[in-house]
C-alpha cells in the first residue's frame, strides 16, 4: 500500500470535494482518496506505486489546479534551460517529457524564460536532460546555488536581412500589378533565390519540425514547415512540368520566401522584446561588483568578488558600489539602496550597521565584516526570488496548457479539410493548397504560449525594482482579487518602537526634569530607556551618569543624584511606595485608555516620595499608515487590524487610521484562526505582518505579505516581500498585480483572436499565405510589447 500527498487549489465548497475524489478515484491502482477542504490537502491510498502526474492530470481534468507537497529530506528543485522551443505546444510537450521520469512531481516549462523548473525526489538530472532531447529540444543544468550573472545574447538580425534581400525581388512583381505591369521573374532565377532562403535560412524551422514529428507530436514549426513546403513544392511542380512551355504559370516561390523572412523578423522583434523583459534582472545582477578590495593583515588586496570569505575585511571607498553583505566596524557614511530596496534617499550608516551588498557607498571610508557571500548574500536571494517568481506558471496559464495540447493536431485537420473543400469544389487545386497554407502560416501558437509569462516577467521585475518582491506567479495573480488586508500593529503599521511622546512635569521644569531622567538611563538597554535618551539627545540636553542605580524587576529604577534619590518607574510601584501624584493623576486616565505605557519621575523628599513628572511612551504611527489606508480603501480593499495588543491602543491606532475592523489581545498561535473566519466574511485575504511571530497567520492567508524588517525570515514565510518598511508598497503590490493580471487577459484575448479570426479567414480563402505569415508574426510581437508596457508603472510609494 502505498501513500501520496498534495495541494489542490480553487475548490469552494463539499461539492468540489466530490468531484476531486470521483476523479481521483477513476485512477488506476487508487484504492481511497480523502480530501479535506479546509486544508486543501489530499491523501491518496493506492495499492501500487503510481506516477504522481496520473494523479495531477486528474484533478486538473476535473477542474481544479494540484501543488506537490515539499519532501522531508530528500525534495529537489532543479532549474533546467531548454533550447529550441517556438510555441506553447513545445511547452506541453517539454512537460509531458519530463512528468514520465522517475520522481518527478511537477515541471513546470516557461517559454519566455526557456527553463525549466523541477520538483521532485531522487531526481537524475541526466535523466531530465535525455528526457527532452528525445522530445526534440536540448536542455542544460543550471546551478542556482552559484551568483546569477546574467550574459544575454542580443539576437543576430543578419538572417532576417539576408532573407529579405533575396525574397523582396522575389516580392516585386506583386508590387508592380496593381500599376497595370505584369511581369515575372524567369522561373530558374526564382528558383535559385527562394532556395536559400526555404532550406538555408528556413533550416531551423525542419530541424524542429523534425523533432517533434519524431515524438509524434506537432509544434508551430510543424505548421510553417507544412505550409512553406507546400507552396514551395507546388511552385516546383509547376515550373518542372512547364520546363518548355511558351507560358509559364504563376509561381508561388514568393509566398514561401516571404513567409520565413516574415517568421524570421518576428522571432528577432520577439527575441529582441523577450530580452527587455529581463532587464529587471540584468538590472540587478549589474549592482554585484567584480572584485573587493579586502584587508588581510597589514596589507590591502584586490580581489574577485567570488574570492571574499566569510568574516574578511572589505574596505568600501566613498562613491564606490558597496561589495559585500557586512557589519560595519570602521566609520561613518550613508548608502544608497533604492536599486535593492526602491527607497529613493540615502540611509544613514555607523558603527554596528548592516550594509547589502550593490548598494552605493555615500561620503565615508568603511570597514566592512563580511557576513554573507555568493549564493547567501541579499542580492543573490532577492535576484533568485525574481527569476523564481518569473519562471513560475500562473494558474491562468492552464487554460492555455489545455488548448495547446491539442491545437496543432486541430489545425492540421482544419488545413486537410480546407485543402479537400476547396479542391473538390472548385476542382482548382493550386487555390486549394494556398488556402490550406494559409491556415498552416496563420494558425501560430506563439502567441498563446507567451501571453502569459511574458506579462508576469515584466510585472514582477518593475515591482522587484521598486521594491517589491513577488515570491511566485500565483501570488501575483492571486492578489489581484484581494478583498480585505489584515494588519499586524507593531511594526507594521507604527514604528515599531516605543517612543516618549507625553512628557508633563508639575514643576514646569522641563528640560531639568528631562535631564535627571535621561541620567538615571544613562547606558541602559531598555526600549523605555532608549525613548528617553532619544527625547534628550532631540533636545540638545547633555545628561551624566546616575550614581547607586537599583533595578527593581518589572517596577523600574531607583538612583542617586548629587546625593538625590530618585525613582523611575511603573503606576504600580508608585502606589505600592505610597507616592503623591498631585494633579498629574487626572492624565493617567486618558493617557491609559488609549494605550500609553506610562512612568513616573519621584524623588525622595524626607519620608515622602512626591512625583515630578509623568512619561506616556507610545509606538507611533508611520507617516505613510494613514495614506496607505487610505489607498487600499481607495481600491475596495477592506482593512483590518489583527494584534496582540491591548484593545484600547488597538482602537486608538485603527481611529487614527481609519481602519475598518479591529481583533485586539490575540496570541500568535491564534491569528490564524482569526484569518480564517476574515475569510469567510471578506473572501480573499491578504496579511500584512513581520515574518517571524505572525509566521502563522501569514501562512494561512491567501497572500502573506512581509515587510522589510526580519528579510530572511519574510522571504521563506511570506508570498510578497516588501523591501522597505512602507505601508503604501501594500495597495501598490495590488495595484501592480491588477494591471499584469489584466495584460495577461488582454495578450490571451489578443492571441486567442488572431487564430478565431485568422484561421477561418484563411480557411474561407480571404487570406492570402503571405498576409498570414505577416499576422502570425504581428501576434508574437504583440503580445510581448503589450506586457512591454507595464514598465512604465510607477508606486504611489
Amino acid at each position: 500500500m502505498a501513500e501520496y500527498q498534495f495541494m489542490v487549489e480553487g475548490m469552494s465548497c463539499a461539492s468540489c470535494v466530490n468531484r476531486v475524489e470521483k476523479a481521483l478515484n477513476k485512477v488506476s491502482g487508487v484504492t481511497e482518496a480523502s480530501v479535506n477542504l479546509a486544508t486543501e490537502k489530499v491523501t491518496i491510498q493506492t495499492t501500487t506505486p503510481i506516477n504522481i502526474a496520473s494523479l495531477f492530470e486528474a484533478v486538473e481534468n476535473a477542474g481544479y489546479h494540484p501543488i506537490a507537497l515539499p519532501s522531508e529530506h530528500d525534495s529537489q528543485d532543479i532549474v533546467l534551460s531548454i533550447n529550441g522551443m517556438s510555441c506553447a505546444s513545445c511547452v506541453n510537450r517539454v512537460e509531458k517529457a519530463l512528468y514520465k521520469v522517475a520522481g518527478v512531481e511537477s515541471a513546470q516549462v516557461n517559454l519566455a524564460t526557456e527553463k525549466a523548473t523541477i520538483k521532485g525526489t531522487h531526481l537524475d538530472i541526466a535523466a531530465l536532460i535525455q528526457s527532452i532531447d528525445d522530445a526534440g529540444y536540448q536542455a542544460t543544468f543550471v546551478d542556482e546555488t552559484k551568483p546569477l550573472i546574467h550574459k544575454p545574447k542580443q539576437p543576430s538580425l543578419w538572417p532576417v536581412i539576408i532573407a529579405a534581400g533575396l525574397a523582396l525581388p522575389l516580392l516585386l512583381p506583386m508590387l508592380l500589378e496593381p500599376f497595370g505591369i505584369d511581369w515575372m521573374l524567369p522561373g530558374l532565377v526564382q528558383l535559385l533565390l527562394a532556395t536559400p532562403v526555404q532550406f538555408i535560412l528556413g533550416a531551423r524551422f525542419y530541424r524542429s519540425a523534425w523533432k517533434a514529428v519524431k515524438a509524434l507530436s506537432g509544434n508551430m514549426d510543424l505548421l510553417v514547415v507544412m505550409g512553406t513546403s507546400a507552396a514551395y513544392g507546388l511552385s516546383l511542380y509547376q515550373l518542372i512540368v512547364n520546363w518548355h512551355s511558351n507560358h509559364m504559370p504563376h509561381l508561388y516561390f514568393e509566398s514561401s520566401a516571404i513567409i520565413i523572412t516574415l517568421i524570421l523578423l518576428g522571432k528577432w522583434l520577439e527575441a529582441r522584446a523577450k530580452h527587455q523583459t529581463t532587464q529587471a534582472i540584468e538590472a540587478l545582477t549589474s549592482l554585484r561588483p567584480e572584485t573587493a578590495r579586502v584587508k588581510r593583515g597589514d596589507k590591502e588586496i584586490e580581489l574577485p568578488i567570488d574570492h571574499v570569505k566569510l568574516n574578511d575585511m572589505v574596505i568600501i571607498k566613498p562613491g564606490e558600489r558597496i561589495a559585500v553583505d557586512g557589519l560595519i566596524l570602521e566609520g561613518v557614511s550613508s548608502s544608497d539602496e533604492s536599486m535593492i530596496t526602491g527607497e529613493s534617499l540615502p540611509v544613514s550608516k555607523t558603527v554596528g550597521d548592516s550594509v547589502t551588498g550593490g548598494a552605493i557607498n555615500g561620503e565615508g571610508l568603511l570597514i566592512v565584516k563580511t557576513t554573507a557571500v555568493e549564493a547567501q548574500s541579499m542580492l543573490a536571494k532577492i535576484i533568485q526570488l525574481v527569476e523564481s517568481a518569473q519562471a513560475q506558471k500562473a494558474p491562468i496559464q492552464r487554460i492555455v496548457d489545455r488548448i495547446s495540447a491539442v491545437f496543432v493536431p486541430v489545425i492540421l485537420v482544419i488545413a486537410f479539410i480546407t485543402l479537400l473543400a476547396w479542391g473538390m469544389s472548385t476542382h482548382d487545386w493550386t487555390l486549394a493548397l494556398l488556402n490550406a497554407v494559409a491556415v498552416l502560416v496563420i494558425a501560430c501558437p506563439c502567441a498563446l504560449g507567451l501571453a502569459t509569462p511574458t506579462a508576469i516577467m515584466v510585472g514582477t521585475g518593475v515591482a522587484a525594482r521598486h521594491g517589491i518582491l513577488i515570491k511566485d506567479a500565483l501570488a501575483l495573480e492571486t492578489m489581484h482579487s484581494i478583498k480585505a488586508v489584515a494588519f499586524d500593529k507593531t511594526g507594521t503599521l507604527t514604528v515599531g518602537k516605543p517612543e516618549l511622546v507625553v512628557f508633563k512635569t508639575i514643576s514646569g521644569d522641563d528640560d531639568h526634569l528631562l535631564n535627571i531622567a535621561a541620567s538615571i538611563q544613562a547606558g541602559s538597554e531598555h526600549p523605555l530607556a532608549k525613548a528617553v535618551l532619544s527625547k534628550a539627545d532631540e533636545r540638545h540636553i547633555v545628561y551624566r551618569y546616575a550614581q547607586n542605580i537599583t533595578n527593581v524587576a518589572g517596577l523600574g529604577i531607583k538612583a542617586t543624584l548629587a546625593d538625590q534619590p530618585y525613582y523611575l518607574g511603573s503606576t504600580h510601584w508608585m502606589a505600592s511606595l505610597n507616592a503623591d501624584f498631585g494633579d498629574l493623576q487626572r492624565t493617567t486616565d486618558e493617557l491609559a485608555h488609549n494605550g500609553y505605557t506610562i512612568s513616573w519621575l519621584a524623588m525622595q523628599s524626607g519620608d515622602q516620595i512626591k512625583v515630578l513628572a509623568l512619561l506616556g511612551f507610545a509606538d507611533v504611527v508611520k507617516p505613510e499608515a494613514k495614506p496607505a489606508i487610505d489607498a487600499l480603501h481607495h481600491l475596495n480593499v477592506k482593512t483590518v487590524m489583527l494584534t496582540g495588543d491591548n484593545l484600547n491602543a488597538a482602537n486608538h491606532v485603527a481611529q487614527q487610521l481609519s481602519i475598518d475592523h479591529v481583533v485586539a489581545q490575540v496570541m500568535p498561535q491564534d491569528k490564524a484562526d482569526h484569518i480564517y473566519q476574515l475569510q469567510k466574511t471578506y473572501g480573499k485575504v491578504a496579511m500584512v505582518g513581520d515574518g517571524v511571530n505572525d509566521a502563522p497567520a501569514l501562512a494561512a492567508a491567501d497572500i502573506g505579505i512581509a515587510m522589510g524588517t526580519g528579510t530572511d525570515v519574510a522571504m521563506h514565510t511570506a508570498a510578497i516581500t516588501l523591501m522597505r518598511g512602507n505601508p503604501l508598497l501594500i495597495a501598490d503590490a495590488i495595484d501592480i498585480s491588477r494591471r499584469t493580471y489584466n495584460k495577461i487577459k488582454q495578450n490571451l484575448f489578443w492571441a486567442f483572436v488572431y487564430n478565431l479570426i485568422g484561421v477561418p479567414l484563411a480557411a474561407l480563402g480571404l487570406l492570402n499565405p503571405m498576409i498570414a505569415g505577416a499576422a502570425m508574426a504581428l501576434s508574437s510581437v504583440s503580445v510581448v510589447t503589450n506586457a512591454l508596457l507595464l514598465r512604465r508603472w510607477k508606486p504611489k510609494a
